[in-house]
C-alpha cells in the first residue's frame, strides 16, 4: 500500500496502538463483533472542502489523497446494518459519507491505491480480489447476519460478482450512480429507478473535470514557452531578444489558446461538435484560433503573414488541440476502453506526420530568415 498522508488505522485495528493521527471526521468509536470500528462524521469541515478543490487542480496532491483502507461506521450500525463499498481516494470516501446522514451503516474502503471507483474498476483495484480480501479479513460474517454487499454502480466493470458469492457468501449489490440517491434507494429495500441508473454528464459535470488538465499543462507551459522565445530569438550573432519577444509571443499566445479549446472548451462542447472520435474534435476546435489570426493577419498585417510559419502553426496548435481533448477520454461516460484504443491508433498516426511536418516547416522558416534560403 502506497504511502497515505491521511494516516489512521480503524480502530479495529489499533490494539493497543497509540501513535496514529485521528483525522477530524473520526469522531469516535463503536463496539463491534470484531472490536472497535472507527465512527465518521458526515460533515465536510473547511480542510475537506480544500481538500476537494486541491483533488480538481493538482495531480501531486490527488494521487496522495487517500485514507486507510478498512472498515467504517456512520451513526450506530448493528448486525442488520447496510454495508457499502467505498474506494480509499479521499474524495469518493468524503462524497459518500456527506450523504449519510441519518444513516447507521458499515463502510469498507477497498484498497484501491488512493485511485477513484470507476477509474479504480478499469484498473482493477476497485474488484473482485480487494472485495473478497476486505470482506475475508475484517470477518464480515461477524459483523453483520445479513449477506449482501453494497457496491457504487460504477464498480460494476471490476466486480465479478458470482467469485465474490463463492468465496465469501456475500452477493453484491449495487447502488445508484449518484451518492444523493443512495439514501432512497436503501429506503426502496435496494431498489433503484431507472433514473438513478443513468448518467447525464452535463456541461456542469464536464466543466468540473476541465481544471486538472489545464492545470497540469500550464505547469509545464513555461518550459515549452522557454523554447519558443529560444528558436525565435536564435540568430546567427546570438540570441536576440527582440525577435524572441517579437515574433516569439505571439506564438506562444497561439499555443496557449491550444490548451483552451484542446483541455476545456472541447470538453465542454462535447455534444455539440462534430465527429464521435475526441481527438478530431479537438483537432477542429482547435482549428478556429489559427484561423482568426490567419484572418488578422491578412487582414491588418503581422507575424503569421509568412506561408511557412502560418502552416507549422495550422498543424501545430489544431494538433496540441486535439491531443488535450483525446486525454478528456478517461473523464468521459461517452467512451469504452475499445473505443479509445481504436481511436489512439489513428491518433498517433495523425499526430506523428502533424509534429513532423510542422518540425520542416519551422526549420525553412527559420532559415529563411537567416538568409540561408
Amino acid at each position: 500500500m502506497p504511502d497515505i498522508p491521511t494516516t489512521f488505522i480503524p480502530l479495529s485495528d489499533l490494539t493497543g496502538r497509540k501513535d496514529e493521527i485521528k483525522p477530524d471526521w473520526v469522531t469516535g468509536s463503536i463496539n463491534s463483533a470484531i472490536g472497535p470500528v472507527a465512527q465518521i462524521s458526515c460533515e465536510w469541515d473547511q480542510s475537506d472542502k480544500v481538500g476537494q478543490i486541491k483533488a480538481r487542480i493538482s495531480n501531486a496532491f490527488r494521487m496522495k489523497y487517500a485514507i486507510q483502507p478498512g472498515l467504517y461506521a456512520v451513526g450506530n450500525p448493528d448486525e442488520d446494518s447496510p454495508v457499502l463499498l467505498s474506494a480509499n481516494y479521499k474524495l469518493s470516501f468524503d462524497i459518500l459519507r456527506r450523504e449519510l446522514k441519518t444513516l447507521n451503516v458499515w463502510i469498507i474502503v477497498l484498497d484501491t491505491k488512493g485511485i477513484n471507483v470507476w477509474c479504480a474498476a478499469g484498473k482493477g483495484t476497485f474488484g473482485t480480489e480487494e472485495i473478497i480480501r476486505q470482506i475475508n479479513y475484517l470477518k464480515l460474517e461477524r459483523v453483520v447476519k445479513h449477506r449482501k454487499v453494497i457496491s457504487p454502480q460504477l464498480g460494476a466493470p471490476g466486480i465479478k460478482a458470482h467469485d465474490v458469492k463463492k468465496m465469501t457468501g456475500f452477493s453484491i449489490k449495487y447502488v445508484p450512480v449518484f451518492a444523493k440517491d443512495i439514501q432512497q434507494y436503501l429506503q426502496d429495500g435496494l431498489n433503484a429507478t431507472k433514473e438513478m441508473r443513468r448518467i447525464s454528464f452535463k456541461i456542469i459535470d464536464r466543466m468540473i473535470l476541465t481544471p486538472m488538465e489545464v492545470s497540469q499543462v500550464l505547469k509545464q507551459s513555461w518550459k515549452y514557452g522557454l523554447g519558443v522565445l529560444l528558436f525565435f530569438g536564435l540568430m546567427p550573432t546570438g540570441i536576440l531578444f527582440k525577435n524572441a519577444l517579437m515574433d516569439g509571443l505571439p506564438f506562444i499566445f497561439l499555443l496557449l489558446t491550444a490548451v483552451l479549446t484542446g483541455a476545456f472548451i472541447t470538453p465542454v462542447l462535447l455534444p455539440w461538435i462534430p465527429f464521435r472520435a475526441f481527438f478530431r474534435k479537438g483537432y477542429l476546435i482547435g482549428l478556429l484560433p489559427v484561423i482568426l489570426v490567419h484572418y488578422l493577419s491578412y487582414k491588418y498585417g503581422g507575424l503569421f503573414n509568412d506561408p511557412f510559419l502560418l502552416a507549422s502553426s495550422y498543424l501545430l496548435v489544431p494538433t496540441l488541440s486535439s491531443y488535450l481533448a483525446f486525454n478528456f477520454t478517461g473523464c468521459s461516460t461517452y467512451t469504452n476502453p475499445a473505443g479509445v484504443s481504436k481511436e489512439l491508433k489513428s491518433a498517433i498516426i495523425v499526430y506523428a506526420i502533424t509534429i513532423i511536418a510542422s518540425i520542416i516547416l519551422l526549420i525553412i522558416y527559420k532559415l529563411k530568415i537567416w538568409g540561408v534560403l
